[in-house]
């Protein structure tokens, strides 16, 4: 796979795909092949699992290769450039996980910093030579988020790119006008991709991906904000920040956990997508959808989910 396959164009958009559960916790495999082949045919072709949303902290290792060989048939079968996350406090496990997932055919991947501590330079240097050194027939986004203890500038990642060539993108949630400025010193050689806030702030001046979060509850819409000019994005805020507020109200005391969130907005375009979480993390409640599906802005509300 080249890097052009993600690489190309301003409206490319970045899905997560999160992973649904029975109600003895086992893993819904046609629940999770119907959401790849929705967000597929729907929005875009380019999913990952066990970003943060994904739940890619709390599976066992027997869990994580079902999943991904599940994703591997289906990215297959649905036309779909997958890539799978990395979450673990082991840089063994995480080496382990690469090879069991290159075995099976995919050759891009996520990182996340080990967050038992935040790594210093020197640690930081190594965790991406026994990754990206380790494997330079992959391809690897760096998730640069506060949960890892550590927030990586522009300075880091010049550095780590210039020592790895197949380190080839970041993915980051900050709408700080500031720290996206410093973050894209380092655009083009890296492919930034962020979510509502920091997109509409970064595309004023730079070819960057869209990380999708809270948009994905109406594809239609969210593409046609991919498509838009400045000022039309700019208008889009209003929406999005009424939705961030409806599920911090929600969650407030109850449930914390990225997924729990992500759940209840793929659960609009599929009201039979459940929403529990792997233990011992708290998800959203039926009553707590209800009450977010009621209070969409107009314009996001449900849309037809074609497979």
């Amino acid at each position: 796979m080249s890097a052009s396959t993600l690489l190309d164009s301003p409206a490319k958009i970045l899905a997560t795909a999160v992973v649904p559960w029975t109600d003895r916790y086992e893993f819904d495999e046609p629940m999770f092949r119907r959401q790849v082949q929705a967000i597929a045919k729907n929005l875009t072709r380019h999913i990952y699992i066990f970003g943060t949303a994904g739940e890619g902290y709390a599976v066992t290792e027997k869990q994580f290769d079902q999943i991904t060989q599940a994703f591997w048939s289906c990215a297959q079968e649905a036309g779909v450039t997958p890539m799978v996350g990395l979450i673990s406090l082991s840089l063994p496990t995480i080496i382990d996980r690469i090879e069991r997932c290159r075995a099976l055919g995919f050759r891009l991947f996520q990182l996340s910093l080990p967050s038992w501590g935040a790594l210093n330079d020197q640690e930081l240097d190594r965790f991406f030579a026994e990754t990206c050194g380790r494997f330079p027939d992959c391809q690897f986004h760096h998730y640069n988020l506060l949960r890892t203890k550590r927030l990586l500038t522009a300075v880091d990642y010049q550095r780590l790119a210039d020592a790895h060539p197949n380190f080839i993108a970041v993915k980051a949630g900050s709408a700080d006008p500031a720290v996206i400025a410093d973050w894209l010193k380092v655009a083009p050689r890296l492919r930034f991709f962020l979510t509502e806030f920091g997109y509409t702030i970064a595309r004023r001046t730079h070819d960057v991906g869209f990380l999708i979060s809270l948009a994905s509850v109406n594809p239609v819409r969210a593409k046609a904000f991919v498509a838009g000019d400045d000022a039309m994005r700019v208008a889009e805020g209003a929406a999005f920040t009424a939705m961030g507020a409806m599920l911090k109200e929600l969650s407030a005391g109850k449930y914390h956990i990225d997924g729990a969130y992500d759940k209840m907005l793929y659960r609009v375009s599929d009201p039979k997508f459940p929403l529990r979480m792997l233990p011992p993390y708290a998800g959203a409640s039926d009553a707590d959808f209800a009450r977010f599906l009621a209070g969409l802005p107009a314009g996001w509300r449900p849309w037809s989910v074609e497979i």
